[in-house]
This record gives C-alpha cells, sequence and structure tokens, in this order.
C-alpha cells in the first residue's frame, strides 16, 4: 500500500490524537464562544459530581439540571431543524391536496414512496460526517472538518446521480410494483420536480452535521424558518396563482431545500466560527472516497431501515381497492403523529 493510501486509512479509521492546529488560545474569541459554554458546563458537572459535602440525591438532581441545559442548547435547535424540514413537505402534500384526490395520493406516493427512499439513504450516508467531524475537531485538527464536508458532499453527489435514475423512471416502477397506472403517472409528474432536490440533500446532510460537530445549531434553525415561510409562499403561488399544478409544487419543495443549502453555505464562509474549520476548496475531497463510502454505507444501513419500513406500508396502501383514499389517509396519518412529533428527536 503506498504511502498516500495509508494516510487515508489512517484518517478515517483511526482515532485523531495529534494535530498542529492553533490551540484554544490561539484561535479568536468568536471561535472559542461557539464551544466555550459546553466546557464550562462539563466543568460545572464535574464539580458537582465530585462534591461530596452535598447529599448524594441533590448532586445528582443538580448534575441532571446542568446536563438537561447542555442537551436543550444543542438538541431544540436540530429539532426545530427536522420538524420544519418535514413541515415543509407536508406543506407541499396540504397544497397538493387542494387540486384534488387523484394529486394528494400522487404527491403522497411520489413524497413517501419514492422521495424518502432518496432521503433515507442520503441522510444516513451523511451521517458519517458526524463521527468524522466529531473526532476531528475533539482533536484539534479544525481543517480536516472542511475536507470531511467536501468528501462528503462529493460521495453523496454521486449517489444522487444513481439515484436520479429511480426518479426518471418512476412511472414504469410504480406500475410494476402494482399501482394503478392513473396514481403513477401523477406521482411521476410530482417525483420529476424533486430531481433537484437529491442533489440539495448531498450538500445539505453534510453542512448539517459539519456545524453540529461544532456545536453551533441555531444557524440552521433560523435558516428553515425562514425557508419555510418562503416556502408556502412560493406554493401558493405556484399552485394558485400560476396554476404549475403538481410539477410546480414539488418543484418549489425543490427551491426551497436548495435555500436552505445555500444560506448554510454561505454562513459558513463568512462566519469567524467555522474560518479555521472551512479553509475552502480542496482536491483532498476526491481522495479516499472507497474507504469513506464503507463508512458511510455502513451510518446509513439503521437509519434506512427505519426509514423505508414506512415506504413499503405506502406502496402497499397504493394496491388496496380504493387506493386514492387509502393514500390520502395513510399519508395524514403519518405526517401528523410519527414525522411530527418523533422526527426532530
Amino acid at each position: 500500500m503506498s504511502t498516500t493510501s495509508t494516510h487515508i486509512h489512517k484518517d478515517i479509521d483511526q482515532p485523531l490524537l495529534a494535530s498542529n492546529e492553533p490551540t484554544a488560545e490561539e484561535l479568536p474569541s468568536s471561535f472559542t464562544h461557539s464551544f466555550g459554554s459546553k466546557h464550562e458546563s462539563d466543568g460545572e458537572l464535574e464539580r458537582i459530581l465530585s462534591d461530596t459535602s452535598l447529599p448524594f440525591l441533590k448532586r445528582l438532581g443538580l448534575a441532571s439540571w446542568v446536563e438537561f441545559k447542555m442537551l436543550f442548547y444543542l438538541a431544540a435547535p436540530a429539532v426545530v431543524v427536522y420538524l420544519i424540514n418535514y413541515v415543509m413537505s407536508m406543506s407541499t402534500q396540504i397544497f397538493s391536496g387542494h387540486l384534488g384526490n387523484l394529486e394528494l395520493a400522487a404527491a403522497s406516493l411520489g413524497n413517501t414512496g419514492i422521495q424518502i427512499f432518496a432521503y433515507g439513504l442520503m441522510l444516513g450516508m451523511g451521517s458519517a460526517v458526524e463521527t468524522l467531524c466529531g473526532q476531528a475537531f475533539g482533536a484539534k485538527k479544525y481543517d480536516m472538518l472542511g475536507i470531511y464536508l467536501q468528501r462528503s458532499t462529493v460521495l453523496l453527489t454521486i449517489a444522487g446521480l444513481i439515484l436520479t435514475l429511480i426518479y426518471i423512471f418512476s412511472k414504469p416502477l410504480l406500475i410494476f410494483l402494482g399501482e394503478s397506472p392513473e396514481i403513477a403517472s401523477a406521482a411521476s409528474l410530482f417525483v420529476y420536480g424533486l430531481i433537484p432536490q437529491i442533489f440539495a440533500y448531498a450538500v445539505n446532510f453534510p453542512i448539517q452535521k459539519f456545524l453540529q460537530a461544532q456545536s453551533i445549531v441555531a444557524p440552521s434553525a433560523y435558516i428553515s424558518a425562514g425557508t419555510l415561510v418562503i416556502h408556502v409562499i412560493l406554493s401558493y403561488v405556484a399552485v394558485y396563482k400560476f396554476g404549475l399544478g403538481l410539477l410546480g409544487a414539488s418543484l418549489v419543495l425543490s427551491f426551497s431545500w436548495w435555500i436552505i443549502v445555500i444560506a448554510q453555505f454561505v454562513y459558513i464562509v463568512k462566519s469567524e466560527k467555522c474560518k479555521h474549520t472551512w479553509k475552502g476548496f480542496s482536491f483532498q475531497a476526491f481522495s479516499g472516497l472507497p474507504e469513506f463510502f464503507k463508512l458511510s454505507a455502513s451510518s446509513a444501513v439503521m437509519l434506512c431501515l427505519e426509514t423505508w419500513y414506512f415506504q413499503i406500508l405506502v406502496l402497499l396502501a397504493g394496491l388496496l381497492p380504493n387506493p386514492e383514499l387509502a393514500l390520502d389517509s395513510l399519508s395524514i396519518c403519518w405526517w401528523l403523529v410519527r414525522q411530527q412529533l418523533c422526527g426532530g428527536v
């Protein structure tokens, strides 16, 4: 094995224990502030647990409260992001439902029967960035975070090109699986407008994990909230004012995802907090892709199994005697019960 290959293998498979990166004292305050509060909370937690002058139950209660605040600070914005992502898809289905029962069934089948396949796979593969970036950030190898971000984006873009074929041939695929030709035709029209969304996934999920590894979570929540407002307005205009129908609704959803991607990338480039983790584009992103793929694939397995099981239910619902009613009912139950309450957590 060459020296370069050995170095790539170590980057992915071994802990990052040493670094020539700047120390915390050498970094600007805007950079250290993003994770300084976490270190302070860790110190407070350690002091509480080691204070033997306090009764055990009191120590446990105080430590639990400190831990809760730490988790809430990190988890709450992430929950908001995932909920808003689901609300955007749900709002698209709502606008589609106003067009008719067939359109709602088609949007449900396209969104959950086809699109969720790509969503689960891309999000799962992008989760490898969370592991590697967290490891690199803890070892103060800050420049590697940007490399892992780009490497994952390259890999997910390649996967997106393959997934595009499923979208393009969605109509014959759905008919082959037993769906009615009428619903399959309408669903394929909806799915065509979601093709740009695949490549938004390819960039968005690595970016989210890149930021989360640095405990930067609030900006994504603000960006997603602002995008949701824009998405609802554009969906209304596309469906009601311009009469673009199913294709217009799905194209707006894809466009909204790209707004999120572009806004987050601009934040990374402009923010002082990412000054030492984003060094610009690098050819290193194209090295070690096979090894990176193995890690990404293993990260994707569990999430794919979790998301694809409902995809199977939706496809089966389309085989019932009244597929439009079955798909309409199932889609409403899915979005309200499972996605909205559990997706972000």
